[in-house]
């Protein structure tokens, strides 16, 4: 590969994309969600290639089912292309207009950054997501997906692309890395000339290389240590529902719940109705001393399970004396991606709500909707745990810029 070329293609790309009218991005995007179902076989018969190697090499449950893209996941796909392509379209909107004493009237126009180079492992969907929110905000792509889902993110990489060249336009806006080397994430992260951001997603090691080697602007998508705290006041039936969807829904997630936090005035009750549910569906569950006391079912933990993001049928289990050390806990431990607190007691909420350092956080819900699609985004780009820029789901807005636009009528200074 020539990631200088796939570079200045991006550029080009970019600047074309900036003339295009939101209705034309609209009708683009349309045609691809239906390219998308018309090759839903095509793309489910690459991701089977994907999945026998995945299989054969031992990969963990919870990473296959992050890479399966059968042809009801292809349709899950282009139903978010298509959420996306109905959003308002944030590109050349001016907010936030002053009117100075001198006349100039001075407001912020939303633009493209640019080129945005993406780095992410076994999720194949995420091309798809990235390749619309990018477009409709005006952003070429250049994609590098994980070895392990080459084949399935080049067949929906081609898809898109033929469809882009259906309507005139410059396929380029989205350019795949065929060639899963690691030499050209380091010459990716590196390509200032050309690449505006660069967002990694994915593991804490892929994620901490990116973040430490590159030399271009980083978003950090975070890892999910999430914690679910079920204080004195909850509805403890209300909880282990909660606990049970945040863990055993989808545990290959970074936003299920990892680890429980309980309140010591409920754990000798809460922990035999939590552990008889969660039994049932062979989550292994590591505890503290006191609440491993109330169920046989409980292992010990150690000093290493507070801070785990398992992706498994594990959670630790934690007790704290009240709300402020639930609090202190999670914020030594979380790693600022979603926290949730089940309570009646109002008080303990906005405490909770105001203290605990996460991009989301939840009162009686579960940290499951942590979603570019459950918050009403269409789809996300990657849930960012930094606080610079874009912070959780990152949909349309959070891959804008801005500029300052100024209206005068001859002023000088």
């Amino acid at each position: 590969m020539d990631l200088i070329q796939m570079g200045k293609d991006a550029v080009t790309a970019s600047r074309q994309l900036v003339k295009l009218s939101s209705k034309k991005k609209e009708e683009i995007l349309a045609a691809v969600a239906d390219a998308l179902i018309e090759n839903a076989g095509i793309i489910a018969a690459a991701n089977a290639n994907d999945m026998k190697r995945a299989q054969e090499s031992g990969m963990a449950p919870s990473l296959l089912d992050r890479l399966k893209m059968d042809e009801g996941r292809a349709s899950g796909m282009a139903d978010g292309v298509r959420q996306v392509s109905a959003l308002e379209d944030p590109i050349g909107s001016i907010e936030d207009i002053r009117l100075r004493p001198n006349g100039l009237r001075i407001g912020k126009m939303r633009v493209p950054i640019g080129v945005v180079g993406m780095i992410y492992e076994s999720r194949p969907n995420v091309t798809a997501d990235a390749f619309a929110i990018c477009f409709k905000t005006g952003n070429a792509c250049i994609l590098r997906g994980g070895s392990d889902s080459i084949e399935t993110v080049v067949a929906i990489g081609n898809v898109i692309r033929d469809c882009l060249r259906s309507f005139d336009v410059d396929p380029n806006c989205v350019q795949i890395m065929e060639d899963t080397d690691r030499k050209y994430v380091t010459e990716l992260i590196h390509l200032n000339d050309y690449v505006d951001l660069i967002i990694p997603r994915g593991s804490e090691r892929l994620i901490s290389h990116v973040v430490e080697n590159s030399t271009v602007p980083v978003i950090k998508t975070g890892t999910g240590n999430c914690h679910v705290f079920v204080d004195e006041s909850a509805d403890l039936e209300m909880a282990v529902n909660i606990i049970e969807n945040a863990k055993t829904q989808r545990i290959g997630v970074c936003n299920a719940c990892e680890s429980v936090v309980v309140h010591e005035a409920v754990v000798e009750k809460f922990i035999p109705m939590l552990a008889e549910r969660l039994s049932k569906s062979d989550v292994e569950m590591r505890a503290d001393e006191k609440a491993g006391s109330f169920d046989s079912r409980m292992i010990e933990a150690t000093e290493e399970d507070w801070g785990k993001e398992y992706l498994d049928y594990i959670i630790s289990i934690k007790t704290v004396a009240n709300v402020d050390e639930a609090i202190e806990h999670i914020n030594r431990y979380g790693t600022g991606h979603s926290e949730t607190i089940v309570t009646k007691d109002y008080d303990n909420s906005q405490m909770f709500l105001n203290l605990v350092d996460a991009a989301c956080v939840y009162v009686n819900a579960s940290s499951r909707f942590s979603d570019g699609g459950e918050f009403g985004f269409g789809a996300e780009i990657g849930i960012s745990t930094q606080k610079i820029h874009a912070r959780g789901p990152m949909g349309l807005n959070e891959m804008t810029s801005y500029k300052y636009v100024i209206y005068g009528n001859g002023q000088i200074r």
